[in-house]
């Protein structure tokens, strides 16, 4: 078919590891050598502050009543929190 992309040798046609679309290579695809940039570090941080928040979502889901003392707990240290 002339739309397909020709076949490389060694290609078996299987797909390889399935990519995260928000993964934008990160430091392994950049030099060693070059500084980080701040869009890059923000970047990174977003996404890492993004899988925390999902993490913390699923711990809730899945273990609701640690999810429940936690948040007691928090009530109470903030009842008792002097200003």
């Amino acid at each position: 078919m002339p739309d397909l992309p020709d076949a490389t040798p060694g290609d078996t046609g299987a797909a390889g590891p399935a990519r995260d679309p928000r993964d934008t290579g990160g430091p392994a695809t950049r030099g060693s050598d070059a500084p980080e940039t701040d869009a890059e570090r923000r970047r990174r941080r977003a996404r890492f502050l993004r899988d925390l928040a999902e993490a913390r979502e699923l711990r809730a889901r899945v273990q609701p009543r640690r999810t429940r003392t936690a948040r007691l707990r928090h009530e109470m240290r903030m009842r008792t929190f002097r200003w």
